[in-house]
């Protein structure tokens, strides 16, 4: 990592665009323009947020390998009380849940420190107990990126991280640079994070859970540097829906890391892009709540947060919340259905209801 150690060094290297002086600038602006977009009911953005995380939660444990759903995740969030999970996806999810929620709650508590990114990766593997000796600590054995045949032999190496030897050093270099980039504002914050990631995942510092924790850092990182609007709108599922272009450009950079003159170009634009992919989600999101408050009459849009609330709910939940009479909470969930923001399961007195998946508001 010695020759990315100093500030210098990456601004001497790193080439700032038209693209990404534009990309800065959007997000920036969506930035300080988040007060006045959020000025939505406190449970309306709770209920914003509990389906930003979960989707970030689904698509970060997908994107290495998962295959929950998030109808999945959301069943198991609601039972996170029990401590114990079957499968390794599921333990998987579990702590990913916890540590997204430690960062979101405590965020400014938490420096980027060597410290703190071991006890999130302890935290971050707390189930996973295939991962019980490793997890909190540097890797020990080599873990490059290899290609694997349908019987599960490697068949290449796609990419060599650094060695267990090398970790140590390249770890405290990385944090010292980011630190103190981030402290003389040398580079934009944005920036910083995008290099810290990238740099990060070249390293692979841990035996397994990299991915994940680079999405949390990530996370840590764009709230300490003030973007608040992030635990809305989830990142992870923007990286997920663009899998192919986040590897390519992983790729194309981290190539280059170790040599003289680093190309941090491909990976930078990627994930500007993909903040800018974040926040106009955002925005989309935003706006669709704003319609639905102005045109929906009260016990309308408090079905609709309960069902976003609960993933289903049914006409005696209604009744039993809000006290309303059982016959106008039918006549509110058949509207409801009738434009698109419910969709009816069942028949009789099973019948039940959650927010339609089609509908842009629940995404």
């Amino acid at each position: 990592m010695g020759t990315y150690s100093g500030v210098s060094v990456v601004t001497d290297t790193l080439e700032i665009t038209p693209e990404i002086l534009a990309l800065v600038a959007e997000i920036d602006e969506f930035k300080g323009a988040w007060r006045a977009l959020g000025t939505l009911a406190p449970e309306r953005l709770s209920a914003l947020r509990r389906v930003a995380t979960i989707e970030s939660i689904g698509s970060s444990t997908r994107i290495e390998g998962s295959r929950l759903t998030d109808a999945d995740v959301e069943r198991l969030l609601s039972n996170l009380d029990v401590k114990t999970f079957g499968s390794r996806d599921e333990q998987e999810v579990a702590g990913y849940a916890q540590v997204m929620e430690m960062v979101f709650a405590l965020f400014d508590a938490i420096d980027l420190t060597e410290n703190h990114i071991t006890q999130l990766h302890r935290d971050l593997l707390a189930f996973s107990s295939k991962d019980e000796r490793h997890r909190g600590a540097y890797k020990t054995l080599p873990n490059n990126v290899s290609a694997f045949d349908a019987d599960g032999k490697e068949i290449a190496v796609v990419f060599e991280t650094a060695t267990p030897f090398d970790t140590p050093r390249k770890m405290q270099e990385l944090v010292a640079w980011t630190r103190s980039a981030l402290s003389e504002a040398s580079l934009h914050p944005l920036l910083v994070a995008a290099i810290f990631a990238v740099v990060f995942l070249e390293i692979h510092p841990f035996q397994d859970g990299n991915g994940r924790l680079s999405r949390i850092l990530t996370t840590l990182l764009l709230l300490r540097a003030g973007y608040a609007y992030v635990p809305y709108s989830s990142l992870e599922s923007v990286i997920e829906n663009s899998k192919e272009g986040y590897y390519l450009a992983l790729r194309q950079t981290q190539r280059t890391i170790r040599g003289a003159k680093p190309n941090w170009q491909p990976w930078i634009v990627y994930f500007l892009r993909a903040l800018q992919s974040q926040k106009r989600r955002l925005e989309k999101k935003i706006e669709t709540e704003r319609i639905i408050a102005g045109t929906l009459p009260e016990l309308s849009l408090r079905i609709i947060e309960t069902a976003k609330e609960r993933g289903r709910i049914t006409n005696g939940d209604i009744v039993n919340l809000t006290g309303a009479n059982r016959n106008t909470v039918k006549k509110h969930l058949a509207r409801l259905v009738d434009a698109g923001h419910l969709t009816q399961h069942g028949t009789g007195k099973g019948t039940w209801y959650r927010v339609s998946t089609g509908d842009e508001w629940a995404r």
